[in-house]
């Protein structure tokens, strides 16, 4: 009787063997099978009814010369985000500030310092991260010995502080073309600031951006379309085509001011239309002379 126990066991602890082996197999084979199905569907499906092309071709800018500039001013402009024609630059899937920053810290893009906007600061990469990350502790507590344990915790940047966005540009007149023309210089994003207790506390510009070495970068990102997906926009076209709205927030003067270091109020925007109005009539009246 012994004996056939002992001749069971063995049976079973063998029999056991064979199922846990099969069962391995099985296992292998299905995520053998699973594998090549996944990357068998990652070529195959497409999010959508075409292929969409990935880049579109930087249209460079003509060469300008000194001699054909009969005139230029330097603007200063802001577009605020909350404005809808404005939304497209809060899209959260891939936004403005966070492709810019992300370029500056894989080191493909320089930035520049807010303390001027000459771009004559550049940040580095070290530098770039102090400022857009921050460290906190939080008491965490343990149910298991009741106890209180201090957690560090790190924060990253959020692009839904950045609320306007800071345009350098210049205007200037082309006696060769006959027509007055524009050239972004620069790009900043502005963020809101909050103290350690939630409170606003007011905005700076992150950084400034110098806007023709960054253009190639920007013709790599599609714009959401709202009005038609099928018109695909990068984000060079958004400002080569001046698809935003903004408004003038200084223009360049011998006390170097902005428009409200001395106007108040409505009259703010007031100023900003003059001055709008006065480069239109520029160009107005070189034709009727």
């Amino acid at each position: 009787m012994e004996k056939t126990m002992q001749l069971f066991h063995i049976k079973s602890v063998a029999m056991k063997k064979i199922i846990f082996g099969i069962i391995l197999i099985l296992n292998s084979i299905c995520i053998g099978k699973t594998q090549d199905l996944t990357a068998s569907n990652s070529h195959t499906v497409i999010d959508g009814i075409y292929t969409k092309s990935e880049r579109q071709p930087l249209l460079n800018e003509p060469y300008l010369n000194e001699r054909d500039v009969l005139w230029e001013k330097r603007i200063w402009r802001e577009l605020d985000l909350r404005e809808k024609m404005n939304h497209h630059f809060s899209y959260q899937k891939e936004p403005l500030a966070l492709i810019l920053l992300n370029h500056a810290k894989s080191g493909s893009l320089t930035v520049y310092s807010n303390i001027d906007d000459a771009f004559t600061t550049a940040l580095s990469v070290s530098e770039l991260n102090c400022m857009t990350t921050k460290y906190d502790t939080v008491i965490v507590y343990d149910p298991d010995n009741y106890s209180e344990n201090v957690v560090v915790v790190k924060e990253e940047f959020n692009p839904q502080h950045v609320i306007r966005y800071r345009i350098k540009e210049v205007w200037y007149f082309d006696s060769k073309l006959s027509r007055m023309n524009v050239r972004i210089l620069g790009i900043a994003p502005i963020v809101a600031r909050f103290d350690d207790n939630g409170k606003y506390i007011g905005e700076t510009p992150l950084f400034w951006v110098f806007y023709p070495k960054a253009r190639e970068i920007l013709t790599g990102y599609q714009v959401f379309n709202a009005q038609n997906e099928a018109a695909k926009m990068n984000w060079d076209d958004i400002f080569q085509i001046r698809y935003f709205s903004s408004y003038i927030v200084k223009e360049n003067n011998v006390h170097d001011r902005r428009i409200k270091d001395y106007k108040v109020g409505v009259d703010v925007l007031y100023e900003a239309e003059a001055i709008q109005t006065s480069m239109f009539n520029y160009e107005q009246d070189i034709w009727e002379k």
